[in-house]
């Protein structure tokens, strides 16, 4: 068995509110869990920061390459949404051993 994890750092176009914000990266998160319903994901940090977020996903597969599969198809999802800035993506995959 192998768990993928994926942070993303985002950065968030002309949002001046928190309120603005949740409507820019609720649509986002929902969007994920539709196009990939077997994984885990939500806002992680950066809560009270207006333009930026952090968002985590977590893959649980029984092979590896389909972890990073997964975590790069919503990787480049993320980096192609047009009122987004992607700032960072963290991978990481633990094992059975870990």
């Amino acid at each position: 068995m192998y768990v993928g994890a994926l942070t993303l750092d985002i950065l968030l176009g002309d949002v001046r509110s928190l309120k603005q914000k949740r409507s820019v990266v609720r649509p986002l998160i929902a969007e994920l869990q539709r196009r990939y319903p077997s994984i885990a994901v939500a806002e992680t940090g950066h809560l009270d920061l207006h333009r930026r977020a952090e968002v985590g996903v977590a893959v649980v597969s029984s092979s590896a390459g389909n972890c990073n599969e997964v975590m790069d198809a919503c990787e480049r999802m993320v980096a192609f949404h047009p009122e987004i800035e992607l700032l960072s993506a963290r991978h990481r995959l633990y094992n059975d051993e870990d």
